[in-house]
């Protein structure tokens, strides 16, 4: 693939992966400007598949666990936090939402609820310190003077 800097969508394979990051044909996409706008441009179909609309192009893409990633978190404890997604948008983290998937990572509703993100590592250790373990086993979070249990998923990522 050429390293112009550009992605056309129609160029080849597009997929959002598991560690946060855009690919094309298996090659990570390393440009921050098309990162985000295809991150921004993130649509999906009523069978639950997802596609890229960028102006008048539309492409298929995989998406390997969930559509969002929680790329940084913003506040504090007693306060409340506020999430940063992979689009740059920013949202109150509403913690009665967050669920720990396989491998113990760390899940919450985004987009009024419609969508999963997944936290990445560095959001995740901003969280942790808020953590509290329970005595019947498990965690909470403890934000805002309230204390909120951390469920396990039902099922493995990537269902959204």
């Amino acid at each position: 693939m050429a390293r112009a800097g550009f992605y056309a969508v129609e160029s080849g394979k597009i997929s959002f992966r598991r560690d946060g990051n855009w690919y094309s044909d298996d090659e990570r996409i390393d440009n921050p400007r098309i990162a985000l706008l295809f991150s921004r441009s993130i649509r999906q179909n009523p069978d639950g598949s997802y596609y890229l609309q960028v102006a008048e192009e539309r492409a298929s893409i995989t998406v390997e666990d969930t559509p969002y990633v929680v790329k940084a978190i913003e506040g504090d404890a007693p306060g409340g936090f506020t999430i940063v997604l992979n689009d740059d948008e920013r949202e109150p983290l509403d913690p009665a939402t967050l669920e720990i998937g396989a491998d113990n990572v760390l899940y919450a509703r985004v987009k009024g609820g419609t969508s999963r993100a997944r936290f990445m590592r560095n959001a995740y250790y901003h969280l942790s310190p808020s953590f509290e373990a329970e005595e019947h086993g498990g965690f909470s979070i403890v934000t805002r003077g309230r204390r909120y249990p951390l469920p396990r998923a039902g099922a493995p990522g990537g269902e959204d």
